[in-house]
């Protein structure tokens, strides 16, 4: 015959847990604006950005530079004849492959998380000829 066990202390509360594994320190908002993401080995490329922190961000391009790559991340903002421009140089950490389904087609894209590292001089803009 099988003795059933008691258990002297409850389980855990998973909402205890998850935040105990946490690995994020900042805030992220969920946000979707377009970006210029720079790489002297692949060029200059548009691509999506969301998730952002004061740590990093999530992209999402067409392609996915290697884990390790040092890419500019180029903010811009256009108001009236002016060009706000911040940049933020990032590393590659992470690559993401998403699959979802939008009115019942199958979809998928890639994304790669960036880890911010400085912020650079943004007086040296884009030219619209390098971007792809």
């Amino acid at each position: 015959m099988f003795a059933v066990k008691r258990r002297e202390h409850p389980l855990p509360d998973l909402q205890e847990l998850l935040h105990q594994h946490e690995k994020r320190i900042h805030t992220r908002f969920n946000k979707v604006f377009l970006v210029v993401i720079g790489s002297e080995l692949y060029g200059d490329t548009f691509a999506v950005a969301r998730n952002i922190s004061a740590g990093g961000v999530l992209v999402e391009m067409t392609y996915a530079p290697p884990l390790g790559t040092v890419v500019t991340v180029h903010f811009q903002h256009v108001h009236g004849d002016e060009l706000d421009e911040m940049v933020v140089r990032a590393e590659v950490k992470h690559h993401h492959y998403l699959n979802f389904s939008g009115s019942g087609e199958a979809a998928a894209t890639r994304a790669i998380g960036l880890r911010f590292i400085d912020f650079v001089d943004a007086g040296e803009r884009v030219d619209p000829a390098r971007l792809h």
